[in-house]
């Protein structure tokens, strides 16, 4: 019988301090010139600035699609990526680096080698199908990406189509129920190595409208844009549902609870160091067997990955055994 256990609250695992993951691809300045080679339309939105160094105005949503285009292409040799103007528009750098701490998850429960035969779920793929593009890319990982958007699903599609070498490792399905996470998506007969997740961050439309204007004054600018274009991308379901980012978290825990063993490693972004206690309430309560916080660091800003797992030793390494 599965016996419960309730870890402390843990420490987060920490990263160095202002740094990429080592494997990450994004370390130091971009290489401009080399970009606009991959892609030549980023030349539109590159500029000289004051101290004589190539950049980008990373207040202009197009100027920063058309650097993830040419970043996706000269990184990881993906064609023809594109997002609607309305859609969220992922910083490459962070996004890789959530995917290679999920590697050193996997590696550290397997006697320090990245297990390749990997199948991952994505919860809120979105249109830019990013974790699943970087994933398969860098470690020949299979994806569920999931998405309650059907149109956001559509452009991920023609992402894919326009990358016939990856759309056969990468599976999109739609979660019919707005307010599900794994419920209607993950089948009788599936089991995954790992969940991953960018949940949205606030709680109402009104708090990522200030999150919106902080952005704006952190680059000091003004917006003067309409209510429609003021965020740097995204759409309500990718800003913002009840109760935020620690609602989503624990709802996500709850339903994690009704299929321990479909999964090795559970796992989530976490934004806001506030909303830590709150789910380690949550894993405390659904009876994990282990839990993990990863500390993630991009330039100034401090994130961090939870993950939790069901599976007691014995579970997990007849699982490494059978799948790895």
């Amino acid at each position: 019988m599965r016996t419960k256990s309730h870890p402390p609250q843990p420490a987060a695992t920490p990263a160095p301090a202002n740094k990429l993951h080592p494997r990450n691809r994004h370390q130091g300045r971009y290489d401009f010139p080399h970009l606009i080679e991959m892609d030549s339309a980023l030349g539109n939105f590159v500029s000289v600035t004051a101290h004589g160094e190539q950049s980008i105005d990373f207040a202009d949503p197009a100027a920063v699609k058309a650097l993830n285009r040419a970043l996706l292409q000269a990184s990881y040799g993906i064609q023809g990526w594109d997002i609607p103007p309305q859609n969220l528009c992922p910083p490459i750098p962070g996004r890789a680096d959530y995917v290679h701490y999920l590697a050193d998850l996997l590696a550290a429960d397997n006697r320090g080698v990245i297990p390749k035969h990997i199948q991952a779920l994505d919860i809120g793929t979105g249109a830019s199908c990013i974790y699943p593009l970087i994933g398969h890319s860098e470690y020949s990982w299979q994806f569920v990406a999931t998405d309650i958007n059907a149109a956001s699903l559509a452009n991920a599609q023609t992402i894919l189509n326009a990358n016939p070498s990856l759309a056969k490792h990468i599976t999109l399905r739609l979660q019919p129920a707005a307010a599900a996470i794994f419920q209607g998506i993950v089948n009788d007969d599936e089991w995954f190595d790992l969940t991953l997740c960018n949940p949205p961050f606030h709680a109402s439309k009104a708090e990522a409208s200030a999150g919106t204007q902080r952005k704006w004054q952190n680059l000091g600018k003004q917006n003067n844009q309409t209510e429609a274009t003021l965020n740097f991308g995204g759409e309500a379901a990718e800003l913002w549902c009840a109760g935020g980012e620690q609602g989503f978290i624990q709802r996500m825990i709850e339903e994690s609870a009704q299929i321990p063993t479909r999964c090795y490693w559970f796992t989530t972004l976490v934004s806001k160091s506030a909303s830590l206690p709150g789910i380690y309430a949550a894993l405390k309560q659904a009876g994990v067997q282990q839990q993990k916080t990863i500390a993630m660091s991009q330039g100034q800003k401090q994130s961090r990955l939870v993950a939790w797992t069901f599976l007691n030793p014995i579970q997990q390494a007849a699982w490494r055994k059978l799948r790895w």
